[in-house]
């Protein structure tokens, strides 16, 4: 029977104790990648509470769970050198997962440096790398990214019509990976 002592626009409209006693900490705790990751945020800002060992947890916890923004900012972490050890393979491999999901910054970055990749590598290696910073500057041309457009436009213009094309597929082709459900 419900308690009548509280009027019933009240019960309606109020929240339950549980719901309003959970915190950020708490959540993430519980393995909420969202919460994890705002906690990734809070201790990588700048502040008292700054502190990048404890960012880099948060974001590695929320990463784990497929949460793109932990992927690209703790492949910044560790190409940095912030709160974990510098490890330019660990940055590679999650700023290409944050790709994959199709996060543009993610996908700018990876492009990018295939655009350089492909001028200072093995001259065999570089059509390949070429075509892959086509398609991934294009991805995040597409999403509006800031700047990638443009460097789209400059690798397209090192690229033969078959390279072109090749990118086109490549583009056509992708289909972002899907976050793991929470």
């Amino acid at each position: 029977m419900p308690n009548m002592a509280i009027p019933f626009f009240r019960r309606m409209f109020s929240r339950p104790e549980k719901l309003a006693a959970e915190t950020t900490e708490t959540r993430a705790g519980l393995g909420d990648a969202e919460a994890q990751f705002n906690l990734g945020v809070r201790f990588a800002g700048e502040g008292a509470t700054q502190d990048y060992a404890q960012a880099a947890h948060w974001y590695r916890k929320a990463a784990d769970q497929s949460h793109s923004l932990a992927q690209f900012n703790l492949a910044v972490m560790y190409a940095a050198g912030q709160g974990v050890p510098r490890d330019e393979a660990q940055s590679k491999m999650w700023m290409q997962k944050a790709a994959d999901q199709g996060d543009a910054g993610a996908q700018y970055n990876v492009g990018m440096k295939h655009h350089r990749a492909s001028l200072d590598g093995r001259p065999e290696a570089a059509p390949e790398s070429r075509i892959l910073a086509y398609k991934w500057l294009q991805l995040a041309a597409a999403q509006g990214y800031r700047g990638s457009g443009e460097a789209w436009a400059f690798v397209a213009l090192s690229m033969t019509r078959e390279d072109v094309a090749e990118g086109g597929r490549r583009i056509a082709a992708f289909v972002p990976t899907r976050a793991l459900p929470a």
